[in-house]
């Protein structure tokens, strides 16, 4: 059952990770992190910026951009999640509207602040860079302008948490997904997460 579970799951993040580059083809960059309003302040995820791009566009009609995405408005139209932004390999217990699959935010990641980015920044190969990641640790609604913020992660860190044995599953930002076990080196893990970092990736 799990081994049916793990498919899904990078089924939805292959749904994604083609949202993305329908997005980038659309407008010249990936989705930003978040879109802030004029103090700066994160006003809505990406997630809800690619609705149009996942069969999802009366939901993104219905939303209100002028509010943010906790405003009760908001709330009501993002209720329930969209089944693509959940592993189904996650407990049932919890809450039911909260993510699986966020961004690594943060210095020197390809998310920083309210920019999306370019194919041509990404430098160090698409190939090698990480746009989306799951996090079973995270404990946020798919709306929420938040993401994994790679300062949280700690120098010794291999990778976010997954419900799959093993590792966790990816989006590179050639479009690809793939499964990153836990026994990757830290170092390597925190390459994958620099879109210009100079640095080499083999085979991982």
């Amino acid at each position: 059952r799990e081994a049916a579970r793990r498919s899904q799951c990078k089924g939805q993040l292959k749904q994604i990770a083609l949202a993305l580059h329908n997005y980038h083809d659309s407008y010249g960059t990936f989705p930003p992190a978040y879109v802030a309003d004029e103090t700066g302040k994160p006003m809505h995820s990406w997630r809800v910026l690619l609705l149009p791009y996942l069969e999802q566009t009366p939901m993104y009609d219905a939303y209100d951009f002028d509010k943010p995405w906790n405003d009760i408005s908001n709330l009501a139209v993002t209720s329930p999640i969209p089944p693509v932004f959940r592993c189904p390999s996650a407990p049932a217990q919890g809450q039911l509207n909260t993510t699986h699959y966020v961004y690594i935010t943060g210095p020197d990641t390809c998310f920083d602040g309210d920019k999306g980015i370019q194919v041509k920044d990404i430098t160090d190969g698409t190939s090698r860079t990480l746009l989306v990641v799951e996090s079973h640790q995270s404990s946020f609604a798919w709306s929420e302008p938040r993401d994994l913020d790679i300062t949280t992660l700690g120098q010794a860190a291999t990778g976010p948490s997954s419900a799959h044995p093993g590792g966790f599953q990816a989006v590179l930002a050639d479009g690809s997904v793939r499964f990153i076990t836990k026994s990757l080196a830290p170092e390597v893990f925190r390459a994958l997460t620099t879109p210009r970092g100079n640095d080499t990736v083999g085979e991982f």
